[in-house]
């Protein structure tokens, strides 16, 4: 019985190997025999962002609208020194419109009773932005103390930005159409076969992400949240076989 079972391991590891090799023939005699061969090439790069911005919202809640108003215009001088304290300059500063809304008292049933107005709501967005991305992440953890002067606010995450990302587009799109020529080479290296001329080329979606991340999108993705970016360009590539 050891016999036999030896015979039919044998068998199994000899049949394994022809269904490779077979396989491996095919598979060199579909690229000999294409005209074409397609490939997908990608490059990418790390790149440090050269500018920040950062939004925060002054909030003020009060039985009236003028209250509400007044209290934030109030607070917003304290808000503009602090920042110009830490470095930012005047014109880096942006103060948007305050805006508001009136809340309702609620009823037993889920619902508000819009004729009883119990206070009023409002806001407003001081922009700004700085080259000094670190600065900029400081700012936005630092002025919480603000908060202990009775200011209400609102800290958006900061986002950052990379200042000559079309040039880095360029070489990137540059480096992945020759990294989809090497792979062609591996691919037809066993063959016989050589890559010819490009017939056409195709270029994927930028991915813009944090650069220790592996998201992708099928439309791109434009990361804003990380101080070091990866940039990655994909290209498709179809080469003449000769």
């Amino acid at each position: 019985m050891s016999k036999i079972k030896e015979f039919q391991i044998l068998v199994s590891c000899i049949v394994v190997c022809f269904s490779l090799l077979l396989c491996s023939l095919i598979f060199a005699s579909k690229i000999q025999n294409a005209e074409n061969i397609t490939v997908t090439g990608s490059a990418y790069k790390i790149v440090k962002s050269d500018s920040a911005k950062l939004r925060i919202s002054i909030t003020a809640k009060t039985p009236a609208q003028s209250a509400s108003y007044a209290k934030i215009k109030a607070q917003e001088p304290k808000v503009i020194k602090y920042l110009i304290s830490k470095g930012i300059k005047q014109e880096d500063i942006e103060v948007k419109p305050i805006s508001g809304y009136y809340n309702y008292r609620s009823l037993p049933s889920g619902g508000v009773n819009i004729n009883d107005v119990v206070s009023y709501s409002a806001d407003e967005v001081i922009e700004f932005k700085s080259n000094d991305v670190i600065k900029i992440k400081q700012i936005s953890t630092d002025i919480q103390s603000l908060s202990s002067d009775s200011i209400g606010l609102d800290i958006r995450e900061p986002e950052y930005y990379y200042s000559d990302l079309a040039t880095i587009k360029i070489d990137l799109l540059k480096e992945a159409t020759i990294d989809a020529k090497q792979r062609a080479n591996s691919m037809l290296s066993a063959t016989g076969s050589k890559v010819g001329r490009v017939k056409q080329v195709k270029m994927g979606v930028f991915q813009i992400t944090p650069s220790d991340s592996t998201m992708v999108s099928d439309y791109g993705y434009n990361d804003t949240t990380s101080i070091d970016k990866k940039v990655t360009a994909v290209v498709n590539v179809v080469f003449k076989v000769r």
